[in-house]
C-alpha cells in the first residue's frame, strides 16, 4: 500500500486549483485544466527544492492544504475513535494527518518523471454534489493503474476527501492502520503524539 499511496499523492495536485475556483466548474474539467499548471510548478521550483529540502513542504501545504475536507477525512478515518475524542484532539489529529499527508505527497513529487495522466469518462451522479474523477496512470511496459478521486462540494467549493488506487480506499486504509495504532498506543492521544513527532523530524530534515 505505500506503493500505491506514493502513486496516488503523485497526482493529488492535479485535482487541486491555485486559487479559487467556482463550484460552477465541472470536478472533471477542474482537474483536467489544473493539471498541466501545478506540474509545471513543481518542474520550476525543482532548484529551490534541492538547495533546501523541506521547501517543498512549504509548496505543497500552500497548494494542497486549503481543497481537503480534513474534517469530513477525520470522521472517516477514526470511526468510532473520533465520536468519542474531544475538540481538541480532534483539531490536533486533522493537523498532524494533513501534514502527514503532504510528506507523503512530497516524497513521491520528488520522484515524478512524466508519468501520462489518463481521464476516464465522467459519469455525474444523482446527488450534485458528490463527484468521482476517474483517472488511470499510464504505467510504459506495464497495466495503467486507477485512480478514482471523490469529491464533495462543502461552501461552494469542490472537496477531496477519498482517493481509491486499484479499488482501494485511501481512507479505509489509514482506518484500518490508525485503529491498530490507537489499540496498541492505548489511545488517540498515543497516536496524535506519534504523528507529531514523526511529523517535526520532517520538518528537521531528519
Amino acid at each position: 500500500m505505500k506503493r500505491l499511496a506514493a502513486i496516488l499523492f503523485l497526482y493529488l495536485v492535479t485535482l487541486l486549483p491555485a486559487g479559487s475556483v467556482a463550484a460552477t466548474v465541472p470536478a472533471q474539467q477542474l482537474v483536467m485544466e489544473t493539471t498541466a499548471e501545478m506540474l509545471s510548478l513543481i518542474e520550476a521550483e525543482r532548484e529551490k527544492i534541492k538547495a533546501r529540502p523541506v521547501y517543498i513542504y512549504e509548496l505543497v501545504e500552500g497548494v494542497i492544504l486549503p481543497h481537503f475536507d480534513f474534517e469530513r477525512m477525520g470522521r472517516l478515518v477514526l470511526g468510532k475513535h473520533w465520536r468519542k475524542a474531544n475538540k481538541v484532539q480532534r483539531e490536533q489529529f486533522i493537523k498532524e494527518f494533513s501534514f502527514l499527508l503532504v510528506r507523503t505527497y512530497a516524497t513521491a513529487m520528488m520522484d515524478y518523471s512524466g508519468q501520462k495522466v489518463i481521464y476516464l469518462p465522467f459519469r455525474e451522479g444523482k446527488d450534485k454534489s458528490e463527484a468521482i474523477v476517474r483517472t488511470e496512470i499510464d504505467q510504459k511496459g506495464g497495466l495503467p493503474i486507477p485512480i478514482d478521486y471523490s469529491l464533495h462540494l462543502k461552501n461552494g467549493e469542490w472537496k477531496v476527501y477519498d482517493v481509491k488506487i486499484d479499488a482501494v480506499s485511501l481512507v479505509m486504509n489509514y482506518r484500518t492502520t490508525f485503529s491498530g495504532e490507537i489499540r496498541k498506543l492505548k489511545g488517540i492521544d498515543g497516536l496524535i503524539a506519534k504523528l507529531q513527532k514523526r511529523n517535526q523530524e520532517a520538518r528537521d530534515g531528519a
